[in-house]
């Protein structure tokens, strides 16, 4: 099979010509997109590359949702409603049952976002996967990190520290064994298919002053926010981080281990934001409308001589000689 028919044969989706936004798909030299009047064009890129984001023998499917995904994710961090994608893969070798499985992960969860498949490229190679995602959002109602404010609260979705757990069991960490089958299928779940806040980014310019997506570690990203916004400093309540019963079955044995998952080790795609105490009333709205936690773990503060982030535990300072996050050199 040459490259045409593969791209024909598992890339080229009717649903990408229904899309209003898309003008020219798959087929010529490069698509043709339509913006609504008054909005701005939103572009994000990532590649994953076998054994670098992911396991070599892990399943196809998994790969295409995750792939989409991170993606998605950065178009919720920036408030952004998804529009259309391009794909570029990179393949060892022609399988027809993996592609088939990976082109179903990917479609699936593009079906759900409405986001259309409109390009790319394919070929030989060691396995990779680059995806060019493409959304679009009115000019005053973009999401930045670089928008914190003093006595801003900080909010974080989901759960925070499942991708990580995940991990640990993949890489059979004793500790993370101890959990029940069913945590263990839970966490594995949440690093092999997360699930991009596309909704909750949509929603949020409506309160929010500054977000962005927890890719890379919750610590790491956060100190992203604060050197943005100009070098802020901030407290994080750590007894307030919101934790899944994996998580909470292992804090009492290894508190440590469990904040470090938390805090660093990325992968939760969930998104981190600021808001003003005053739209607190509002968040709990929102969190029941969404039917998502939305979790209040700190506070933006005003830096006096250096930018400081405090960790508090159990009402006393934590040391963090930790890992920040997810470093890719």
């Amino acid at each position: 099979m040459d490259e045409f028919e593969l791209i024909q044969r598992y890339f080229v989706w009717p649903e990408a010509t229904a899309n209003p936004a898309v003008v020219l798909s798959v087929g010529d030299d490069a698509a043709l997109l339509s913006l609504p009047a008054g909005e701005q064009l939103v572009v994000s890129s990532d590649t994953l590359v076998s054994g670098r984001h992911f396991f070599a023998d892990a399943d196809a499917f998994d790969i295409g949702h995750k792939a989409l995904a991170v993606n998605l994710s950065d178009l919720a961090a920036m408030a952004a409603k998804p529009v259309a994608f391009t794909l570029s893969l990179t393949l060892p070798a022609f399988d027809a049952d993996w592609l088939t499985g990976f082109a179903e992960g990917m479609r699936s969860l593009a079906q759900q976002h409405n986001i259309a498949l409109v390009g790319g490229d394919t070929t030989r190679g060691p396995l990779a996967i680059g995806i060019t995602v493409m959304g679009s959002v009115k000019s005053d109602r973009v999401l930045r990190r670089d928008r914190l404010q003093v006595g801003d609260v900080l909010v974080v979705s989901g759960q925070v520290g499942d991708g990580g757990f995940g991990l640990a069991v993949a890489n059979q960490h004793p500790l993370a064994l101890t959990l029940s089958d069913d945590q263990q299928q839970a966490v594995l779940m949440r690093l092999h298919r997360p699930q991009p806040r596309v909704a909750l980014g949509l929603a949020l310019p409506a309160m929010a002053n500054a977000g962005m997506d927890v890719s890379d570690g919750l610590l790491q990203d956060l100190q992203h926010m604060l050197k943005a916004s100009g070098d802020l400093s901030a407290q994080l309540l750590l007894d307030q981080l919101p934790l899944s019963s994996a998580a909470q079955t292992l804090l009492n044995s290894d508190p440590r281990f469990v904040l470090e998952q938390a805090l660093s080790a990325g992968d939760d795609y969930e998104l981190l934001f600021a808001i003003p105490t005053s739209a607190l009333p509002v968040l709990d709205q929102l969190s029941q409308q969404l039917n998502l936690p939305l979790t209040v773990i700190g506070q933006v503060m005003q830096t006096t001589q250096q930018p400081t982030l405090d960790l508090i535990w159990q009402g006393k300072p934590w040391p963090y000689p930790l890992p920040l996050g997810y470093r890719h050199f």
